[in-house]
């Protein structure tokens, strides 16, 4: 006790809660664990038992009847009759007995399906109701048991074909003809069933839903066409009653020893806890002494608190130092969000200002296309800057690292001249061109060949975007003594100060000089870029004069792949030639996106299909051969664009598929052709580049 009393209030709270709760947890669990686990091993060897009962009862039942029929199959005599038909032999051996069969119903068929003669109780009216496409399935199979709906009810019917004596196995001859003995499941066959089994029997229609019931075990019977299909359900009924007695009574006990255990644990909390609480928050409202001088008394954490009130005011002066910190941060928060609301709000206010503009019906036709140019370009904008906002995001969050692989630097820089060259206006008076390297490399480098792109992209967009006239150049030099590969970006346009050179890498900065007034952005393309390069293991520099031109040079460590790689055969596709009206699959959740790319596609005469899912664009590409091409949203419900992609792949190895993404950075898109799929668009869909698509497929079909 003594020991308890030393120990400081936490350990004692903690000490009481933990043996209550676990004390409660523990008794409370075991017995519902236990009431669970009897009610459902008492229920499961019921229900087992009682399931197992039926099913033999059932099978039983049929027994007899199954035996008749394999007797009866094979004799001579009725081989005989299916030549001969005899009347007066039929009533002699088959009428005269027909009550010795327990039948509602018997039938000679011959092999031409046609019936030689019947018998009927009165409790069936049909006059032939066996299904002729049946017999052909009964040739095969020799015997069948089966069930089949008519006005009066169910009926079970039993099947056989005919064959001599010297064939007890059906396996030698061929079969004479058909004999059927069918009864129907009529209110006294169930009751007569029921009393049996000690069960009240219902006959569902298939498929009807079943109804659990907490009083009975209901056990269930399909009762199955030749076809094996469900035509009815029989329903087993016995009752069930379970008794929680004694159940109760221990939860109950539970119960009180819970109350008392709460009892303990206020009552306790009120003395080690409320108590002391209660001082402190005296002594900080009205800074008592009396109450300091209280506390104190306690043991613990309490008495070591009435201690620290003495260093208020070096507390005082810390949070001061926190204020001005957050005040600071704020600030900043408020200097970058200002930033970037002007940076959005300016395409946004060209969108919709030019939107709402282009609903004037007095327009001519060339305000309303340089109208619409402007909203393409403003739109162009907001998505760079939404791109960089959150390529910087993850360089941030270290979310990036370099995926090293072999390259061909000839031939990047080749793919890099034509890619670029197209995309530059014709507006623009430029000269663009590869600079000439005497010391070619004719070995894969080791490198991240998408972020060496990206980093020649942005500098060689940036050179052009700030040169009207002139020229832009870029290329490489081997530095092998410092073990370094140098590239250079030169251009003839505006240039830049000093004092924009010591900035020009920093977050949000943009040269904002005459000639430039125009030029938009958020100036995060070069601190991407910059980033990109350190990332590789590399530096970069500018040099500027302005009216002269800028010149950027980076560089990266000069390594050279050790292994040689297989060299991966070019996708091979099968399609017809025809390029008029081909079938388009367009798998996208989203009616907007969706109904965008629909107009872009049916605009160059094809016809275009929709699935509003992974799942639905794989079923749909199953059941359609003629689909020659298909779009992919990567983010859709039920399956996504990749798991979908997969399941296509392995349906129709040979179908191109498009990828379609919101997602638009380079570890994106190479995700995207490493999964191998045949190319990507990314959204906000560019209506040309879809028809560039279009055409480089359908090219590749017609090669």
């Amino acid at each position: 006790m003594k020991r308890l009393i030393r120990l400081n209030t936490y350990s004692k709270l903690l000490m009481l809660i933990l043996s209550a709760s676990i004390f409660f947890f523990v008794i409370y669990i075991t017995l519902y664990l236990y009431t669970i686990q009897e009610e459902r091993h008492f229920y499961k060897i019921t229900y087992n038992q009682y399931d197992k009962e039926v099913r033999s009862l059932f099978r039983l039942n049929s027994k007899t009847t199954t035996a008749i029929i394999i007797d009866v199959t094979h004799w001579d005599n009725l081989v005989s009759y299916t030549i001969t038909k005899d009347k007066k032999w039929y009533d002699k051996y088959i009428l005269s007995e027909f009550e010795t069969y327990s039948a509602d119903y018997i039938g000679v068929y011959g092999l031409d399906q046609k019936i030689i003669n019947k018998t009927v109780s009165s409790k069936i009216k049909s006059l032939d109701f066996i299904p002729k496409e049946m017999m052909t399935v009964l040739y095969k199979s020799k015997l069948k048991k089966f069930y089949i709906k008519i006005p009066e009810g169910i009926v079970e019917v039993f099947g056989a074909t005919i064959h001599p004596s010297i064939d007890p196995k059906k396996n030698k001859t061929a079969p004479s003809g058909y004999f059927f003995i069918a009864r129907l499941l009529d209110k006294s066959f169930l009751n007569s069933l029921g009393n049996i089994s000690s069960s009240k029997i219902n006959l569902v229609p298939a498929h009807g839903t079943v109804l659990e019931e907490s009083d009975f075990v209901i056990v269930s019977l399909d009762l199955k066409d030749w076809k094996d299909d469900v035509v009815a359900t029989l329903l087993f009924k016995r009752p069930f009653n379970l008794n929680y007695k004694n159940s109760k009574e221990i939860l109950f006990i539970v119960v009180l020893v819970s109350l008392l255990n709460i009892f303990i644990f206020v009552y306790y909390t009120k003395r080690w806890v409320y108590n002391p609480l209660k001082l402190v928050k005296s002594i900080l409202e009205t800074g008592n002494i009396t109450a300091i001088s209280s506390l104190r008394k306690f043991k613990g954490e309490f008495g070591y608190i009435g201690n620290l009130f003495e260093e208020n005011s070096n507390q005082r002066r810390q949070l001061e130092i926190s204020k001005q910190k957050a005040e600071e941060s704020d600030t900043l928060k408020s200097s970058f969000l200002a930033n970037l609301s002007h940076e959005i709000r300016t395409p946004m206010n060209a969108i919709m200002g030019f939107s709402d503009l282009l609903t004037d019906a007095n327009l001519t036709e060339g305000e309303k296309l340089e109208y619409l140019k402007i909203i393409k370009n403003s739109g162009n904008n907001l998505v760079s800057i939404i791109e960089d906002l959150i390529e910087m995001s993850k360089i941030d969050a270290k979310q990036i690292t370099p995926n090293y692989k072999g390259l061909d630097i000839e031939k990047c820089i080749t793919e890099l001249y034509d890619s670029i060259k197209v995309t530059i206006s014709k507006d623009k008076n430029i000269q663009f061109y590869i600079l000439e390297n005497s010391a070619r490399i004719t070995e894969k480098i080791l490198t991240d060949e998408t972020k060496l792109k990206q980093i020649i992209v942005n500098l060689i967009t940036n050179a052009v975007k700030f040169t009207d006239n002139g020229f832009v150049t870029f290329g490489y030099t081997v530095h092998k003594e410092k073990g370094i590969l140098a590239f250079t970006i030169e251009d003839s346009g505006i240039g830049m100060s000093t004092n924009h050179l010591k900035v020009i890498f920093d977050r949000f900065r943009r040269i904002e000089g005459d000639g430039s007034t125009e030029l938009t952005g958020l100036g995060l393309g070069l601190s991407i870029t910059k980033a990109y390069v350190e990332m590789l293991g590399g530096e970069i520099t500018v040099t500027s004069k302005i009216g002269v031109g800028s010149v950027f040079t980076f560089s990266i460590p000069l390594k050279f792949e050790q292994t040689e790689k297989d060299i991966v055969s070019s996708k091979t596709i099968y399609f017809s030639e025809n390029q008029e009206n081909e079938i388009i699959l367009v798998a996208e959740d989203d009616t907007i996106n969706f109904l965008l790319l629909k107009k872009i596609i049916e605009s160059k005469n094809h016809t275009v299909l929709r699935a509003f899912n992974g799942q639905e664009a794989v079923t749909i590409c199953t059941e359609n051969p003629d689909i020659s091409l298909v779009f992919m949203d990567i983010k859709m419900p039920v399956l996504n664009g990749y798991e979908a992609f997969e399941k296509i792949k392995l349906i129709k190895p040979g179908l191109p598929v498009i990828a379609q993404t919101a997602y638009s950075s380079a570890e994106e898109r190479e995700k995207i052709l490493q999964c191998g799929f045949h190319d990507y668009i990314t959204k906000p869909l560019d209506k040309e580049k879809v028809f560039a698509l279009l055409d480089v497929i359908f090219m590749e079909i017609n090669s």
